[in-house]
């Protein structure tokens, strides 16, 4: 308000616009640092708006324990990009009082995947020094998910194991995270499917 009445119209509404910035134009250009953390954070809050509608509804309406939740949503997620839905939900249902297995469990009913294309260039992948700057409880959950799967298969080969995990090589693989949080992933059409 102060800027405004010294007459400084851009810094009293900088905030407002850097807030509109984040949907005004989706998937921006994604090749500098600037664009990068733009297209994450919008990913993010569409992300987690989305599900706090739904849980918000499925509160006022359903009043059930949450590991009713997946008999009323299912989410379909469309290739990698809604990908970050899957910890965010882990990590709002932590907020609500359950603990990590609780809350992978019941995520991991809800969501499912459609995979378009198995290219590697649309197969998503952030830096893990991105994720952990912009959304560290997202990383902190991903690394959680990462340790338990590698618990749950270690009979595979170190090489099995590097092509699955969502963490490594300095990248976060969004398309390996459907793979490990939900019931499964279908193509869109046979080919896909088939790899």
């Amino acid at each position: 308000f102060d800027a405004f009445n010294a007459q400084d119209y851009y810094k009293a509404l900088e905030n407002k616009n850097k807030a509109e910035d984040i949907t005004r134009v989706l998937y921006p250009n994604d090749s500098t640092w600037e664009g990068k953390q733009l297209r994450i954070k919008q990913q993010y809050v569409l992300s987690s708006a989305s599900l706090q509608n739904i849980m918000r509804d499925f509160r006022k309406h359903q009043g059930l324990g949450w590991d009713r939740l997946p008999e009323f949503a299912a989410i379909q997620l469309n290739d990698t990009h809604p990908a970050m839905s899957i910890p965010e939900l882990i990590r709002l249902l932590m907020a609500e009082g359950l603990d990590f297995d609780a809350a992978f469990n019941i995520a991991a009913r809800i969501f499912s995947c459609t995979n378009h294309t198995v290219m590697s260039e649309a197969l998503e992948k952030w830096s893990e020094d991105l994720v952990r700057m912009r959304l560290p409880r997202i990383y902190s959950i991903l690394k959680e998910i990462d340790a338990r799967f590698y618990g749950e298969h270690r009979d595979c080969t170190p090489e099995q194991l590097s092509r699955m995990f969502i963490l490594g090589n300095g990248q976060v693989r969004m398309a390996n995270l459907p793979v490990i949080g939900s019931p499964g992933i279908n193509g869109v059409t046979a080919l896909p499917s088939d790899i």
